[in-house]
């Protein structure tokens, strides 16, 4: 059993294919890593020195395995924008800073902070701020349309609270354009570097046989790294916005997919290549609630403000107040359900299928929203889940592992070393070009150098040659 100031530390823990419990390793003076004492491995001697050579056999064919099931879907939380800001700048990321309100600011932190801790988490941060301000503020609105007694003072304060929630979207949505720019504007060879990750990270999941559903991407992040990556990677994702200069939310769009038909062969369209599903979760800094509509504006990737792209005549009258940003409710009632019940009930269709795999990259399961999916996806006995993570400093992964009590449903890959974003690419994530390529030669070699009844092993001629040669 794994101790809680286990799970807080730097120790790397791995649990892939058939250990009974996950395995705790520690780096040596040497530069390779150690069992931690008092762990038990089948597959390693306990004073045993080893390094990626070591891992990668049990770890990058048994993702391989698990990438190509019937149903696959990533989950991206702020791991990822962590780890590329870091590789682009050297520097670590600001997190989201909690707000000062100037009315009702004590009662609104200790809501916070309760909203937080029912959720598992030791402290409020400014999403649970901006939760428990909207609902205030759509019950005083209410309380200053009835003739009740002082109510010209709760106006001032219902006024006042308005514009510090407005204040605070603004500041925060700052803060994630910051975060791009800083990216945007880092030296060319470590921007370069940082692309390079984040684009084989995407294609390792992205690469997937033409009979396999399409990777469906998830992600709680607002920023648009990921867009970026597929950009630069040359993927298209396929999202529930229809439109080219200010793309609208539809619900009617989902199924979209885009298929090709190969030449001379009719009535056979086939999947076209570097096609994912995508979904945020939590809305994004270029969404825009505005006209009854929600829109997509062209912010440019790194921009300095938001304010000068809401100039458009389709988004009169639209500040950072209407910015689709969970769990901003854009002061109705019909915001506060949509799209994010939608883009919900996407992930949890995406996710509740037999023979599916999901894999959770920066996630650090702080969401009981999609926790409880996560869990009712795994009471389907052909289900897995994967979690990667950088590390665990709060425990809420392992304590959610134990939780969920499906151990054969469970690979966890944990630590900075087998969780960061460079080692994964370098050394445990699958590469779907060099698979493919590996399975036909492996079926060649087979089918030229077997000494079976069908073939001429000295010729190379034989059935299995000519049925599988590429």
């Amino acid at each position: 059993m794994i101790s809680q100031r286990e799970e807080k530390t730097k120790h790397n823990i791995l649990k892939s294919r058939d250990d009974n419990e996950p395995v705790i390793f520690e780096p040596t003076e040497r530069g390779k890593f150690t069992l931690k004492s008092g762990t038990q491995c089948s597959w390693l001697q306990t004073d045993e020195e080893f390094g990626p050579e070591k891992l990668r056999p049990r770890v990058e064919p048994w993702l391989t395995a698990l990438f190509q099931s019937e149903h696959l879907a990533l989950l991206v939380g702020s791991g990822l924008t962590h780890a590329v800001h870091n590789a682009a700048t050297g520097e670590r990321l600001h997190g989201m800073e909690k707000i000062d309100l100037s009315v009702f600011e004590t009662a609104l932190d200790e809501a916070a902070a309760s909203t937080a801790q029912a959720a598992g988490r030791d402290s409020s941060n400014i999403e649970d701020q901006i939760r428990v301000a909207n609902e205030l503020l759509r019950g005083l609105e209410h309380l200053c349309l009835q003739p009740v007694r002082g109510v010209k003072k709760m106006k001032r304060e219902t006024a006042a609270l308005r514009n510090d929630i407005e204040r605070a979207l603004t500041d925060f949505a700052s803060s994630i354009l910051e975060g791009e720019r800083s990216v945007a504007i880092a030296p060319q060879h470590l921007k370069e570097q940082a692309f390079g990750y984040l684009v084989n990270f995407l294609v390792s999941f992205s690469g997937r046989s033409g009979t396999r559903d399409r990777l469906h991407i998830f992600t709680t992040n607002y920023d648009r790294l990921i867009e970026a990556g597929a950009e630069v990677a040359g993927l298209h994702l396929v999202d529930r916005f229809v439109g080219s200069l200010a793309p609208v939310f539809r619900s009617t769009r989902l199924s979209i997919d885009l298929h090709y038909n190969p030449p001379g062969i009719r009535g056979e369209p086939r999947y076209l290549e570097g096609v994912s599903r995508f979904t945020k979760l939590h809305g994004s800094v270029d969404w825009i609630y505005v006209g009854r509509k929600i829109r997509r504006i062209g912010l440019p990737f790194g921009a300095e403000s938001i304010a000068p792209y809401l100039h458009a005549p389709e988004l009169r009258g639209a500040t950072s107040a209407n910015l689709m940003i969970y769990p901003n409710s854009a002061k109705d009632r019909e915001t506060a359900s949509y799209p994010y019940v939608d883009l919900f009930r996407d992930f949890a269709a995406a996710i509740c299928r037999p023979n599916s795999t999901l894999v959770t990259f920066g996630y650090s399961f702080g969401d009981e929203h999609i926790n409880r999916v996560i869990e009712d996806m795994l009471t389907i006995p052909s289900t897995h889940l994967v979690v990667i993570s950088f590390d665990d400093p709060m425990g809420r992964i392992m304590r959610t592992y134990r939780e969920m009590a499906r151990p054969a449903q469970v690979t966890l890959l944990i630590g900075n070393h087998i969780g960061s974003l460079d080692n994964l690419v370098t050394h445990y994530l699958p590469k779907s070009a060099i698979d493919r390529t590996t399975f036909r030669m492996a079926e060649l070699l087979r089918s030229r150098f077997s000494n079976d009844d069908q073939g001429d092993s000295k010729t190379g001629e034989s059935v299995g040659g000519e049925r599988n040669d590429p």
